[in-house]
C-alpha cells in the first residue's frame, strides 16, 4: 500500500505550530480533512508496510488500529468541519450571533 494520503512529519509539524486562532476557517478545515485522511490511511495500511518515520508520527499521534473505530471518527470530523466552515462563512459575513 502506498502513502498517498499519509501527511509527512515535516506537514504535521508546520501545521502544528500555527495555533488556530492564527488560521482562517479554510485553513484549519484544510488541516482537519489532511489530519482525517491521514489517520485513516494510518489506520488501514499494515504496520509491516509502515516506513520507521511513519510508525513513529502514528505512536505519537495515537492513531487507532481499528477501522471501524476510524471510520466512525472521520464521520464525526467531517460532521464538526463542516459545521466549523459554516460558522467560519456566517462570521466573515457578519451574520455570526453575537
Amino acid at each position: 500500500m502506498s502513502d498517498t494520503f499519509r501527511q509527512s512529519t515535516t506537514d504535521k509539524a508546520t501545521s502544528a505550530l500555527k495555533p488556530d486562532s492564527q488560521k482562517s476557517g479554510l485553513e484549519q478545515a484544510g488541516d482537519s480533512v489532511k489530519n482525517t485522511a491521514d489517520n485513516v490511511a494510518g489506520s488501514v495500511q499494515p504496520s509491516g508496510e509502515k516506513g520507521m518515520g511513519q510508525k513513529a508520527s502514528d505512536a505519537v499521534s495515537g492513531t487507532n488500529n481499528d477501522a471501524s473505530k476510524q471510520g466512525q471518527g472521520v464521520l464525526d470530523s467531517a460532521s464538526q468541519t463542516l459545521g466549523n466552515a459554516a460558522q467560519s462563512a456566517q462570521d466573515a459575513l457578519g451574520m455570526g450571533k453575537k
